[in-house]
Order: C-alpha cells, then structure tokens, then sequence
C-alpha cells in the first residue's frame, strides 16, 4: 500500500473528479415514472448523488438539497484556493448563484391551480405526494425552507420532512467565503451579493422557528441550524458594515448582529452538565430524544467556522462533546471493536441510527477528522490533535473501496458501503478535511 501521504493527495485528487460530477449533471436524465417525471437538470443544480437510484436499494438522491449543494459548493472554492482548479471553479459559482436565484420565483400556488401533473402520477405513488394545502404554502421565504428542489428547478413534489431552515444560513457562509477569497467579475459579485441578502433575511426571520434537523427527522430547535445561523448573521452583519452602504444597510448589520447574539445565548442552553455535552436538539413541550449525542453539533462546529470562544473548535465543552461521541460509536459498532491503535473510531450520526446500515457515514468520519485539525491550528496541544485527526483519516482510508469511490455509509458490522453511492458531501468532506490539515501543516 502507498505512504499515508501519498493516499492523501491521490484521494484528494479523486474526490475532486467524482464531487464534480454532481455540479451541472447535464448528461444525466432522471425518471421517476411513479411521479410521471422525466427531470432534465440544469446547470447550477448540485445533486446529492449523480447515481440515479430509485430506492432499489440505493435511495434516490438525484436532488438539489440546500444544504448538501452549500457544503459542496464551498469545497469547489477550496480547491480553486489549493490551485486544484481554476475558472471552472468560477463558472460553477456563477452557475449555482444563477440557479439559486431562480429557484426564489418558484411557487407551489401554481402547481394547485394547474394540477393536471397529478393525473401523470400512478395510483400507488399518490401516497407519497404532496397535499393541495400543503403546496399553496410554498411560496416566498418558504421556498428556501422547502429543504430540497429538482436539479431541473422546480419543486419536488413528494411528501418529505418540511420545513428546513439550515440550507439558507449555510448558504449565506459559502457565499460569503466565495466573495472574501475568490477574483469574481463583477456581474457575478452583484448576483452572489442579492443572494447572500436574500438568505441573511431569512436566517434573520427564521433562524429561531422550529424546523427540522439536518437529518430531516424530528421538529424543534437544532443546535446545527441555530449554530450556523448565529454565524452566518454575524459574517453577514460584517459584509454589510464593510460594504459602507446607506443607512437601511447599516441598520440591518446592526439588527443581524444582535440576533446573532441572542442565538449563541440560546446556544448556551444547550449545554448539559449532567450528561457531558452539548445536546443537538431541543423539542417542543421539553419531549426528550434519544437523538441528543449527535455528530451534527461537531459538523455545526466546522460549517460554522471560528477559531475562538463557545461553539467553535476551541471549546471544550465540544471537545467533551466530541470525546462522549467517539466512546458511543466506539463500543456501538463493531467495526470499530479490536481497531488499529493508530485509528481513531467510525463515526456515525446518533445512538440507535437505523437508517440503512445505521452505521457509519463517512462526512460524520471525516468531520470529526476536520474538527480535530481546525483544533490543532488554535491548540498548544498541536501535535495530540492532529494525531487523532490523521488516526480518524486512518480509519476513513480503511473503509474506501478500491477505486476511491465514496458511499453516503459503510457498515457498522462489515465496513461494506451502504445508502447512496457517490454521495457528494463525502467526497467535499474529504476535501475540507485535507485543506484544514494542510493548513495546519503550513502553519506550523
């Protein structure tokens, strides 16, 4: 087998090949006759998976989520910024600003004074299918709270867990990163700039609305969404003070930056003493989940950026929340049972996951990786954590076929991959990961 360092800079360079494959999947035409759909996608779409699976078993992620196409998007920069890439990186954000703008037009109203499609739709998919009621509410802001859209820009029309509110603040993160590191031409820079407006003002409105979590699975308030939103309006709330516009603009900095505060404040709450971590969730009426060790707040720690403070790479109560996660999934999962002690353990997302394998998922594997690096480069005890990260990427390596493939999961029991195959935030995991170790490496 090839030096560590070599697997690194080979896999970097296929992760980068296959993630693009779900930028502007042009070539690829998605059927889903129980939907009577043919969907045609256009540039500026990113699907979560160019695999065009139909649950068969492999689940049909041939969609344009908001947050997965933000975290993807984000790792195109990256690899504009590592040299990677060049004006196809540009084009591909300019492409994904253009096709986000047009999704603000859309409007579920339309479908039910038309509803002809639904005729298309076969007997045993009805189930499945959006209500009147529920499609006349999708219009204006809730559009970008509709969690995912057809890579051919119109609404999905299939029953799924509504409302979302992350995609937008995650969103407005990308966009910024994109307009402080990247040499874009002005048309372009005006667009991503109505953008990143559009989606601080939804963060500002709905960033303490009960929403679904990032796995779209139980309602209430989220320590992920609450997290990158706080960040998003604070960054946000820079960009609109730097850019010496008219008092309007400075106002809603000033508005944006005290709403931010008052969700890190609400941030604080999350912490439980008791249990030795930061809880991922709270649900409406105080109802407890079993779900409340969960990677997300890791993830939210890295999507969020900062380097400083609560809720950052630097706390340590998220390095006590990172340490209850590694001792759940360690003694969970089998593939972790007896592992190289060189290796750090496969992560997966919550206790009792029983969404296919149920087990680990190589973003959750590679996250945990990333926050260990981004730790580094603000810890005196540089060399302890980037140990643990390259033991987590140690781990990752293992479970990679042949080929470099990236899956969604890989067995809990065998290591095998599970779920959707391709999965695009895998492969922008790896790519972020290796940028914030690299990073630290050139710091040092």
């Amino acid at each position: 087998m090839e030096a560590f360092g070599q697997w690194l800079e080979l896999q970097y360079r296929h992760a980068a090949a296959a993630m693009l494959r779900s930028i502007s999947p042009l070539d690829i035409v998605k059927s889903r006759p129980g939907f009577g759909q043919t969907v045609r996608p256009l540039r500026g779409a990113i699907v979560a998976s160019p695999v065009p699976a139909s649950y068969d078993p492999e689940p049909d992620y041939f969609f344009h989520w908001y947050r997965d196409s933000s975290v993807v998007i984000d790792a195109v920069r990256a690899l504009l910024e590592a040299g990677a890439m060049g004006a196809q990186a540009r084009a591909h954000f300019a492409d994904f600003v253009s096709f986000a703008l047009a999704l603000r037009k859309l409007d579920g109203r339309a479908l039910v004074q038309a509803p002809g499609w639904r005729t298309a739709v076969t007997e045993d998919f009805r189930q499945y299918v959006r209500s009147e009621s529920e499609l006349e509410t999708i219009h204006g802001d809730a559009v970008a709270a509709d969690t995912r859209v057809n890579p051919d820009g119109t609404l999905d029309i299939s029953k799924w867990a509504r409302p979302q509110h992350d995609g937008p603040a995650l969103r407005a993160l990308a966009v910024l990163n994109w307009l402080g590191t990247a040499d874009l031409d002005c048309g372009v820079t005006a667009a991503a700039s109505q953008l990143l407006r559009s989606d601080l003002e939804f963060t500002f409105r709905r960033a303490r609305v009960p929403s679904y979590d990032i796995w779209e699975e139980e309602r209430g308030l989220h320590y992920y969404t609450l997290c990158v939103s706080a960040a998003a309006l604070a960054r946000g709330a820079g960009w609109l003070e730097r850019s010496g516009q008219d008092e309007q603009a400075q106002a809603q900095a000033q508005a944006y930056r005290a709403e931010s505060m008052q969700i890190r404040h609400r941030l604080d709450g999350f912490w439980s003493e008791e249990q030795g971590f930061y809880r991922s969730r709270s649900l409406p009426g105080g109802e407890r989940s079993t779900k409340e060790l969960d990677i997300a707040v890791v993830l939210a720690a890295i999507h969020a950026g900062g380097a400083a403070g609560a809720h950052t790479v630097a706390d340590p109560r998220m390095h006590a929340t990172l340490a209850r996660l590694e001792s759940l999934f360690d003694a969970a999962y089998p593939i972790n049972h007896n592992r190289p002690a060189h290796t750090s353990p496969a992560m997966g997302r919550y206790a009792g996951d029983v969404y296919y394998s149920g087990g680990a998922y190589f973003f959750s594997t590679l996250g945990a990786a990333e926050f260990c690096f981004r730790a580094a480069a603000v810890s005196a005890s540089r060399e302890d954590w980037m140990a643990r990260g390259d033991g987590y990427l140690a781990t990752v390596r293992a479970y990679i076929p042949e080929g470099g493939g990236m899956s969604e999961q890989f067995d809990q029991r065998t290591g095998a991959p599970t779920s959707a195959r391709e999965l695009a935030w895998s492969y922008a995991a790896f790519i972020s990961c290796i940028g914030a170790r690299r990073a630290v490496i050139a710091g040092s």
